[in-house]
């Protein structure tokens, strides 16, 4: 049975002297169409305990991740979500864009009054794609199952999530013989079965239609969300 995310890693941190810890998660990396999200979750050694039944987006059901939301904005100190667009995927790859949309949410949470610079960073996965991107690089940790252990980072993934999700219910109505309410524009059949009958739009990484072997990581190319 799923457990929810702790604060220790993030204790640890504040422990060693770190002022602030921004959890980062990443969702629609594999998806065939819409924007990449990047969610950064910004917490104080001084927060209180993190919201009851937080853990990875893909562990919740959708209605309680969505009452996560305004806890998880009232817990931590702030939350931004960052997006790197179809055309951005297609023009730099998906490694360049998942980056771009981190620095583009390390920069609202900057906005926002946080202390990025002397952050420790907490970034789900074993890759550090977020480095790169960045002019001058807080300290980036990366960590497996980092969205299923650490709240931090479990909230970005809700945030992220959410974000996303919204945006392609949004884009369905705008193209809804795609199905992206239900997809999210993920491979499914019956997203692939709609490219192949109407063809593709703006909203889709042409790139990846084109040679989705050539993609990075497609595996939303099996309908799987990443």
């Amino acid at each position: 049975m799923p457990v929810d995310a702790t604060l220790e890693v993030e204790r640890a941190l504040f422990a060693a002297g770190a002022p602030v810890v921004i959890g980062v998660d990443e969702v629609g990396r594999g998806a065939l169409a819409g924007v990449v999200a990047v969610g950064a979750c910004a917490i104080l050694p001084t927060c209180a305990e993190h919201p009851v039944g937080l853990r990875d987006s893909k562990l919740l059901a959708p209605a309680r991740r969505a009452a996560l939301v305004p806890l998880a904005h009232g817990w931590a100190q702030a939350i931004a979500v960052g997006e790197a667009e179809p055309s951005e995927v297609d023009e730099l790859g998906i490694i360049a864009a998942l980056g771009l949309a981190g620095r583009r949410a390390l920069i609202a949470l900057h906005g926002a009054g946080v202390d990025v610079g002397r952050a420790e960073v907490l970034v789900d996965g074993v890759h550090d794609w977020l480095t790169p991107a960045l002019v001058t690089a807080p300290r980036i940790r990366t960590r497996a199952k980092a969205d299923r252990d650490c709240a931090s980072v479990a909230a970005a993934s809700v945030i992220a999530k959410e974000h996303r999700d919204a945006l392609m219910r949004d884009e369905h109505a705008r193209f809804p013989v795609y199905g992206w309410d239900g997809n999210k524009g993920y491979g499914s059949p019956a997203h692939l079965a709609a490219i192949a009958e109407h063809g593709a739009t703006e909203r889709h990484r042409r790139t990846w239609l084109r040679a989705p072997e050539a993609a990075g990581d497609a595996r939303g190319a099996s309908g799987a969300e990443v």
